[in-house]
């Protein structure tokens, strides 16, 4: 579990306790943390190290976490380093509001440092594999699916599935990204379908449809309650 080398994360909590149990495990697995009490520090801190993650608590005095994670996304420099939330109040509506301002994943508090550690490491791995290209270029395989950018066509076994324009951006998607999730808003400004007015409501539909299309595969898209969707790693 311990990576090969140590990948730098900025932990932005002011609760000195727990930033201190981060530290700690982060340490512990071959990772090099470096703490920042407050939004502000944290953002010079970001812009300063270049970090390969940052762990950004929600409640924070001064400026919060969501105003810390947007500026963060709108910095051309700083827009790519991924960010995983942590949260003592476990609201859907926090957690929506995180994932919307940019965030990759969240944990809420309390945590258990294992769990936390494993988040990471599945974030960084998503990270490193959506930045390589298969020789197979435009070619994306999961299980028995198939699916061809290029040529804008989706196969499980061999056999085409007739997809809409829709469907298909909402599958290649999320499909681009397994484990991560997304709302119903940030698919709609992902896809943006020409074959139908795609809205938060119409992504429901797109997503019952295509789980019908894609039969025993359709199991790969999951509702992630009061959030949105994402694609089973």
């Amino acid at each position: 579990m311990v990576p090969i080398e140590r990948k730098k994360i900025i932990v932005i909590e002011d609760e000195e306790d727990i930033a201190e149990l981060l530290n700690y495990n982060l340490k512990k697995n071959g990772y090099q943390p470096i703490w920042a009490a407050t939004g502000e520090e944290g953002l010079q801190l970001v812009k300063s190290e270049q970090p390969h993650l940052i762990l950004l608590d929600l409640m924070l005095p001064g400026l919060d976490g969501l105003e810390v994670c947007a500026h963060l996304k709108k910095r051309p420099e700083t827009q790519n380093i991924p960010i995983i939330m942590l949260t003592a109040k476990g609201e859907e509506e926090d957690i929506v509001k995180g994932l919307e301002s940019g965030a990759e994943d969240y944990v809420s508090k309390p945590f258990s440092p294992k769990i936390l550690l494993a988040r990471v490491e599945a974030v960084l791995r998503r990270v490193q594999n959506s930045g390589q290209k298969s020789e197979s270029g435009d070619i994306l395989q999961i299980d028995h699916l198939k699916i061809h950018r290029g040529k804008h066509e989706v196969k499980i076994q061999d056999e085409k599935i007739d997809l809409t324009h829709t469907e298909f951006a909402l599958l290649n998607f999320l499909a681009s990204r397994p484990g991560w999730v997304f709302t119903r808003s940030q698919i709609v400004d992902a896809i943006k379908g020409e074959d139908y007015p795609v809205t938060d409501r119409s992504v429901d539909v797109h997503v019952v449809g295509l789980r019908r299309k894609l039969g025993s595969l359709g199991e790969y898209l999951e509702t992630v309650r009061g959030v949105g969707y994402r694609f089973k790693e």
